[in-house]
């Protein structure tokens, strides 16, 4: 079972993905009427959020890492992941669901946030690749960024290097002098 990075965890009995509580239509009603509540705020692309407590830190870049905790449910209320108080996760941004990369990239240290993500910003049409989150559901999370973990500069270096050498195999057009 996978989490929002792919990482293995507990799965939601086979029961809960029959669910008619988690229908198309009941995705649809649960985005409609969460966009209504007071303090929810909807981005163009469909994500909602609501803000729970303003952090003052610093925002993270995709290529970040972040520390943070939380909880992810289907909109029935059956948790499918999580942490636990004292032991966050650690993430590198670039690796998560569409929704989790948006949120996390306007978030700063320390906020905590509720997340309503639809399914075209998390796992869409085919669900998870374990199906822990059964096909077209809407994610609700309950996040709070802890700490956003910049690479080291040893980290930076390797990626430089790694990023010309791959530039030496493919040094783009006019390279090489070939005349024609």
């Amino acid at each position: 079972d996978r989490d929002v990075t792919g990482v293995q965890t507990c799965a939601l009995p086979i029961s809960k993905a029959a669910d008619p509580a988690l229908s198309p239509a009941a995705n649809a009603k649960f985005l409609a009427d969460h966009a209504k509540l007071q303090g929810v705020i909807s981005r163009p692309d469909g994500l909602q959020y609501r803000i729970i407590q303003n952090g003052s830190g610093k925002h993270p870049a995709l290529t970040d890492k972040v520390d943070v905790y939380y909880t992810g449910s289907l909109i029935n209320g059956a948790e499918f992941d999580g942490t636990e108080e004292g032991f966050p996760r650690a993430f590198p941004v670039q690796d998560l669901i569409p929704g989790w990369k948006e949120a996390l990239l306007i978030m700063r240290e320390g906020d905590h946030w509720q997340l309503v993500i639809p399914p075209q910003l998390a796992y869409g049409a085919r669900g998870s690749q374990d199906g822990t989150i059964p096909p077209g559901q809407t994610l609700v999370f309950d996040l709070h960024l802890i700490e956003v973990v910049a690479k080291s500069p040893e980290e930076v270096e390797r990626e430089q290097a790694e990023k010309a050498q791959d530039e030496d195999k493919h040094p783009g057009p006019g390279a090489g002098g070939s005349a024609y």
